[in-house]
């Protein structure tokens, strides 16, 4: 049986490799994503790489936060869509080079795999309380806003590559 934490790594490692193939790569021409289910947002790939370069930070930042306070109860935590601290992060860094963004990303990359291997047994349990999720354990935190959060945006990418 593997824990939350050998799983995450897993997909964390192949995320990661599609990502840094993606880096190299070029979208077809007035390529949008899908309109998001939430949102309805419709990026463009350099859009899709600034929130890519931006969440991770915030995300780890917000864990940690969470795991350093005491108790059993759900710690508030985190941001929506409209965030403006999010939003302006996304459309200031929207016309830098993608390997910019990829460099600042792979750092970020290396320490969400030190916060996953850091966490222990006991951290997986935690619960966090989102203002428009309602509570969510640890592992769902890291798929929502983490782990599968970057598996969603590498997805974005290839359905914005030519042919």
């Amino acid at each position: 049986m593997t824990s939350p934490a050998d799983e995450l790594l897993l997909r964390l490692e192949a995320a990661t490799e599609r990502l840094r193939g993606l880096a190299s790569r070029d979208p077809a021409p007035g390529a949008l994503t899908d309109a998001d289910g939430r949102t309805g947002e419709r990026w463009d790939w350099g859009q899709v790489w600034a929130h890519l370069a931006e969440f991770p930070p915030y995300w780890m930042a917000q864990v940690r936060t969470l795991l350093a306070r005491p108790g059993d109860e759900p710690v508030p935590f985190g941001r929506v869509a409209s965030d403006p601290d999010r939003i302006a992060a996304v459309e200031r860094d929207r016309s830098t080079p993608t390997k910019e963004l990829w460099v600042r990303l792979f750092t970020d990359l290396d320490e969400l795999r030190r916060l996953i291997g850091e966490l222990r047994p006991e951290d997986w349990e935690r619960e966090g309380l989102h203002q428009a999720l309602g509570v969510m354990a640890m592992p769902r935190i890291f798929e929502e806003f983490l782990v599968g959060h970057l598996e969603s945006h590498a997805r974005q990418l290839e359905s914005l590559l030519p042919g």
